[in-house]
């Protein structure tokens, strides 16, 4: 784990990749790496979050600069540009039940082949998907999402990158952190190692690659 300023970590986000995005409704969400990834221009990318928060917050104000060529999210109610981008295929929108989507997160993270969820049976939901009868009860196979880079919000992390997230500010970063290829924390607060107890570490500095102070 290495601490490194904000422009650096965003440099290695390419055109076209694939980001995990923490936050519900803007809580939790890493707003200054999104400022950052708006001000280096990166586009083309695949954004796999909750939601889509407001137009003028967190994973919104990429879809107002139109950096997003395709969500992977649970619901996108609160942000019309989103919903307007969608209508008009400017956007490529994957609507994911919520527990659905995290579960697939987590199968990525532990290195499951991927979830078996009776949610969706007989809907559009299980068009082209593969259904598995379990008892005599059909599950719906839903794979694994894993993504480029993670970009999470915790709260403070101490020099071995050992994180504290701030109550409901967690939501899906810890899970988000298991299953990217890089995994790039925004803190409010870096600590000296021995400042954070063991038991109060809620993600363990093993997941995360690099940590950048929040602005």
């Amino acid at each position: 784990m290495r601490v490194i300023q904000i422009d650096k970590a965003v440099e290695m986000v390419k055109n076209g990749s694939i980001i995990m995005i923490g936050g519900f409704l803007g809580v939790g969400t890493p707003e200054a790496l999104i400022d950052e990834l708006i001000k280096e221009g990166k586009r083309e990318l695949t954004v796999i979050a909750n939601d889509t928060a407001f137009p003028q917050s967190g994973i919104g104000k990429l879809i107002a600069k139109k950096l997003v060529k395709k969500l992977v999210v649970s619901h996108i109610g609160t942000n019309p540009e989103t919903q307007r981008q969608m209508i008009a295929k400017e956007v490529d929108v994957d609507l994911v039940p919520q527990g659905t989507l995290i579960e697939q997160i987590r199968a990525a993270g532990v290195g499951l082949g991927g979830i078996l969820t009776p949610t969706g049976i007989g809907t559009v939901v299980e068009d082209g998907k593969k259904i598995i009868e379990v008892n005599g009860k059909n599950y719906l196979l839903e794979t694994p999402l894993s993504a480029d880079f993670a970009l999470i919000k915790a709260r403070k992390a101490d020099c071995n990158g050992n994180l504290v997230y701030s109550l409901t500010a967690r939501n899906f970063n810890p899970i988000m952190a298991m299953a990217a290829k890089i995994v790039i924390a925004e803190v409010d607060e870096i600590l000296p190692v021995g400042m954070i107890p063991p038991d109060e570490v809620h993600t363990p500095g093993i997941f995360i690659d690099y940590v950048v102070k929040g602005r």
